[in-house]
């Protein structure tokens, strides 16, 4: 029996709960990425990115409603929310055109490149003090994407560049995002879908094929594993230290080795894997030179 006036301890402790969702977060990213390359492979990229922001819009809506619908419009900044939304609309565009012709471990190698792309230009665009070490990392991780250039299987020109420009605007809607840091998630996200949606809703009718009854249910299923995936990732960073769930970002690349193998039989190249490689001790390296110069800037600041 439990004694009187002491509470009973969790089974599991935040931290613990953050890793585990972060963990599932990433799983359910690398499941949604499969589940897309399936998907182009027989219906056009405007198309699953229309259903699939329907999808996710839905998920969504109860969200949206406590949030409130009239401050969806009253946004700080509104010409760099806009510019964020374009970033992401073209990121998520060009990933989906990418694996459509790559392997999936080839295209996500380059998304993980991002926090790289990152650091080296926020001194140019936000102004942040980059140090020796900070530009040594950046310098390994840019070693790491050239490397990784020799894509798994037939070589295609214009879906490695494809991939390359995705990565990239996915490192300017990070920068962009960094400034935006009064916008709650939920308009971010919101609008974040609704761009992917007009651009879907545009280029849908050029390659519209009707989709069977299990299709539907896939493509729909797109946007809901996608918000699943928000939700874990949003929710781990509440519940554990961002140094500490951060550099599991890194196991999307096995995920995506594992779930390219079993659905499309991808298996990657040596210098793909080697590529990854460089480019993942890079971002740890500079996670690690953030995290530092965090816990300086928190000292200093103390002791004012």
């Amino acid at each position: 029996m439990q004694p009187v006036g002491t509470a009973q301890q969790p089974l599991l402790s935040a931290p613990v709960i953050g890793v585990l969702l972060m963990f599932v977060g990433m799983f359910l990213f690398s499941l949604n990425d499969a589940m897309g390359k399936w998907m182009v492979a027989s219906y056009g990229v405007g198309q699953v990115l229309l259903i699939r922001s329907l999808a996710a819009l839905i998920i969504l809506a109860p969200f949206l409603w406590m949030f409130g619908p009239a401050r969806l419009f009253s946004l700080e900044r509104p010409k760099v929310q806009a510019m964020r939304v374009v970033f992401s609309t073209a990121e998520v565009f060009c990933f989906y055109a990418a694996v459509r012709e790559l392997p999936l471990a080839d295209v996500m190698t380059y998304w993980l490149a991002v926090p790289i792309y990152v650091a080296a230009l926020s001194p140019f665009l936000l102004g942040e003090r980059v140090g020796a070490i900070r530009w040594t990392a950046i310098a390994i991780g840019f070693v790491g994407v050239l490397v990784a250039l020799t894509p798994s299987g037939e070589v295609s020109l214009f879906a490695t560049a494809t991939a390359l420009v995705g990565s990239l605007c996915f490192a300017l809607m990070v920068l962009t995002g960094r400034t935006l840091r009064r916008t709650p998630d939920t308009a971010l996200v919101f609008w974040q879908l609704v761009g992917a949606g007009v651009a879907g809703l545009v280029l849908a009718p050029f390659e519209w094929a009707a989709p069977g009854s299990i299709d539907w249910m896939l493509l729909g299923l797109l946007g809901v594993v996608a918000m699943g995936a928000h939700l874990c990732v949003n929710r781990a960073l509440k519940l554990a230290d961002a140094a500490l769930v951060a550099p599991l970002q890194y196991t999307l690349l096995p995920w995506a080795i594992i779930l390219g193998w079993l659905f499309f039989a991808d298996v990657p190249g040596a210098l793909m894997l080697i590529g990854g490689g460089i480019i993942i001790g890079a971002g740890l390296l500079l996670l690690v030179r953030e995290r530092r110069a965090a816990k300086r800037e928190e000292a200093f600041e103390q002791g004012e």
